[in-house]
C-alpha cells in the first residue's frame, strides 16, 4: 500500500529536546558480521520497551558474508529493515523469506524460535538495521509470529514541506503503519528530508523516543545530530512531539514506544522478566524444546 497524498505537518506546540547523542559500539555478531550496536544493554531501562538497535552497512563482503547462522530467541520481537542487499530468513516455525532493499521483516519470537539470517549475495552493499522490541510479561510465551513486508507494501506519504515518510509501525499524520502493537505502541518511521526541511511528529507524553541519522545531518532545537549517531529525546513533562530540521539532505529513523516498566532479565538471545525464566529458556534450548 502506498500513500501519495501531500499531508500537513503535525501541530507540535512543545517539542522535545535532545537528552544526549550516542555514537554506538563497533562489535562483531553472528558468525563475524561487523555492526554498530547503537542501543546497548545499558540503555534498556532508559529506552524501554526497546532492547537493542543495531546498524550494519558495508560494501566489503567479508564484513557480512558469514551472516547469522541458526540461533535461538525467546521473549521479544525483532524488526529487521533492509536498505540495500539481500538476506534470507529461515526459522524453526517453518517461515522463510527474503529481505531485500526497502523491505521489513517483523518476527515475534514469543515462547521461542530458532532462526538464521544469511546473505544471499557475494558482493555489493549490505545495509540495514535490526531492532529488538520487548514483549510484556503476559506475552513472553506467546505463539511465534512472522511477516515480511516488501517496500511496496509499506505505507508512505509526503508532507507539505517535502519530507517523504515510510511508516513501518504505528501511525503518523493519519497514515497507519504496516504493524501495530497495543501494549508497547511502537512508532517506527523512515524520514527522507530535503535540505532545510523540517518534519514534525506528535509523540505521546511519557513514551520513550530516539532518532538515528543515517544520511546527512539534522538538528533538534539547538543541538546537532551528525550522520551515524543516535539522539535520545528527553521526556520533559508537557512536551507533545518533536521537530526535526535537516541541515542538509538527510535520512532519519524515528522510534517511539510506551515503556513496559517491567523487570528485564537478559542472557544473550533470551529476554525474560526473571533469572528463573532465563534458566528455563536455556534449559529448553539445550534439551531441544525451544524451537518446537
Amino acid at each position: 500500500m502506498t500513500q501519495t497524498q501531500i499531508l500537513p505537518s503535525d501541530r507540535v506546540q512543545h517539542g522535545r529536546s535532545i537528552e544526549r547523542v550516542i555514537s554506538g559500539q563497533a562489535v562483531m555478531d553472528g558468525a563475524g558480521v561487523k555492526i554498530n550496536r547503537i542501543l546497548t544493554q545499558g540503555l534498556q531501562r532508559r529506552l524501554d520497551p526497546f532492547l537493542m538497535f543495531d546498524a550494519f552497512g558495508s560494501d566489503q563482503a567479508h564484513d557480512y558474508i558469514a551472516g547469522f547462522p541458526e540461533h535461538p530467541h525467546r521473549g521479544f520481537e525483532t524488526v529487521s529493515y533492509m536498505i540495500a542487499g539481500r538476506m534470507r530468513h529461515k526459522d524453526s516455525a517453518g517461515h522463510e523469506g527474503l529481505l531485500s532493499g526497502g523491505s521489513v521483516q517483523w518476527m515475534t519470537a514469543g515462547r521461542g524460535v530458532i532462526h538464521s539470517e544469511m546473505p544471499e549475495q557475494e558482493a555489493g552493499v549490505m545495509e540495514g538495521f535490526q531492532l529488538w522490541l520487548n514483549l510484556p510479561a503476559r506475552d513472553k510465551l506467546c505463539q511465534p509470529w512472522y511477516r515480511d513486508f516488501t517496500h511496496e507494501q509499506l505505507p508512505r506519504f509526503t508532507t507539505e514541506h517535502g519530507a517523504m515518510v515510510l511508516v513501518i509501525a504505528g501511525s503518523s499524520h493519519g497514515v497507519e503503519g504496516a504493524v501495530r502493537r497495543q501494549v508497547t505502541e511502537p512508532l517506527y518511521l523512515d524520514i527522507d528530508l530535503p535540505a532545510g526541511a523540517t518534519f514534525s511528529q506528535a509523540l505521546p507524553e511519557g513514551h520513550n523516543a530516539f532518532i538515528h541519522v543515517f544520511r546527512g545531518a539534522v538538528s533538534i532545537g539547538e543541538k546537532a545530530v551528525p550522520s551515524s549517531r543516535m539522539a535520545i529525546l528527553g521526556n520533559t513533562a508537557g512536551t507533545d512531539g518533536v521537530h526535526i530540521h535537516a541541515t542538509e539532505a538527510s535520512r532519519v529513523l524515528l522510534l517511539c514506544g510506551r515503556p513496559l516498566n517491567e523487570p528485564i532479565a537478559q542472557y544473550g538471545p533470551f529476554v525474560m522478566n526473571t533469572q528463573a525464566e532465563i534458566s528455563e529458556a536455556i534449559k529448553d534450548f539445550r534439551e531441544g524444546r525451544l524451537g518446537e
